[in-house]
């Protein structure tokens, strides 16, 4: 059976009831600002050196923040459906990106360019709170992962991650969960494997 495809508009009311609450007129606005793009897997969302503009909502699909450090490649996020990404110093500073996102499963996004949600957001208070929303849920799961790497054992990190967002652990390559999580592949082999003898 084929899944029903989003629309703009039901995008518009998904932010909307998740971050704030909208007049008819103001998701007619929000919908205006929203765009629409697909992208296959494997393929760059953000690539190092680009600067960020926008806000980027995932409808479908899997992908990951990563930067690159001694020729290592470190994934800093993982989101699914429902998530929001962006690289926000570069988007803020409007400065290249170290940021990379790629998209890990064909991904179908919408994103909230940020010159455009700025302009609308001046002369709707509900708009406004929307994008402030974002930016604050943005600012604290980067304080959890933070958090969580600095003060969880290994064991800790992953059952938060599971309770946190099944999805990941069931979709997300076992190489960039180690990654995400600041352990090995092998240290993870080992938790997954204790975790699913509990």
């Amino acid at each position: 059976m084929k899944e029903l495809q989003n629309t703009t508009r039901d995008i518009a009311r998904e932010l909307a009831r998740k971050y704030s609450t909208m007049s008819h007129d103001e998701l007619d606005i929000l919908e205006s600002v929203l765009v629409h793009r697909k992208y296959a897997k494997g393929e760059m969302i953000l690539t190092e050196g680009e600067v960020c503009r926008e806000i980027i909502y995932i409808d479908r699909g899997l992908a990951r923040e990563f930067y690159t450090k001694n020729n290592k490649e470190v994934t800093e996020y993982l989101a699914v459906e429902g998530s929001i990404m962006m690289s926000i110093e570069s988007l803020f500073k409007e400065q290249p990106s170290h940021i990379q996102i790629e998209a890990l499963e064909p991904c179908v996004i919408y994103a909230l360019p940020k010159k455009r949600l700025e302009e609308v957001a001046l002369h709707n208070v509900n708009i406004q709170i929307l994008y402030r929303k974002i930016l604050e849920e943005s600012l604290i799961l980067s304080q959890v992962h933070a958090d969580l790497v600095r003060f969880e054992t290994a064991e800790n990190r992953y059952r938060r991650m599971c309770k946190l967002s099944p999805q990941l652990a069931l979709r997300a390559p076992l190489v960039y969960i180690a990654s995400y999580l600041q352990m090995t592949p092998e240290t993870l082999s080992r938790v997954r494997s204790t975790t699913l003898l509990d």
